[in-house]
């Protein structure tokens, strides 16, 4: 059985570099990947150069916590730091947002993430690709979520990109 995921990518740190390896990683360990468009963000919690952030889905037979195993590796294996504070500049970020229906907060996973309704960088890209979906917890659709999203500050700008 296979089961439709959402991850959240981004990067500020060689932004162009780590995003277009990420998705070749993504396509190597998952298969088809849909993508969002890349945005340039501000930095949240900290003073740094902007990120860009996408949201990427696929399907997958494999269980969350081998999903979210898989994640770290790609992240390791592009220099990712986790000996630094959690806002601060990063090689590359992915966030398990949403596994299909699933609610789990256990091994250091947790779905749906609560980042999907609290930050524009991760709501206006799932809305794009996944627009119709609902969140697991709340029952609305993601682009109901972003249709109604009031967080002054918060200004995705999209970027032309090419992988």
């Amino acid at each position: 059985m296979t089961v439709r995921v959402y991850v959240s990518v981004g990067s500020n740190v060689e932004r162009k570099r780590h995003i277009r390896s990420c998705i070749s990683a993504l396509r190597e360990h998952f298969g088809d990947l849909t993508v969002s468009t890349v945005y340039q963000t501000e930095p949240v919690g900290f003073v740094g150069n902007d990120f860009y952030n996408l949201v990427v889905g696929f399907d997958t037979g494999l269980d969350v916590q081998a999903v979210a195993a898989r994640l770290r590796q790609i992240e390791d294996a592009h220099g990712r730091r986790r000996d630094v504070p959690k806002f601060s500049a990063r090689t590359l970020d992915l966030d398990l947002l949403v596994y299909g229906d699933l609610v789990l907060r256990e091994g250091g996973v947790q779905v749906p993430r609560d980042e999907i309704t609290r930050y524009a960088f991760v709501l206006c890209p799932l809305a794009e690709v996944a627009g119709d979906e609902r969140h697991p917890v709340l029952g609305v659709s993601f682009g109901e979520l972003w249709h109604h999203f009031k967080r002054p500050g918060q200004r995705p700008r999209p970027v032309t990109f090419e992988f």
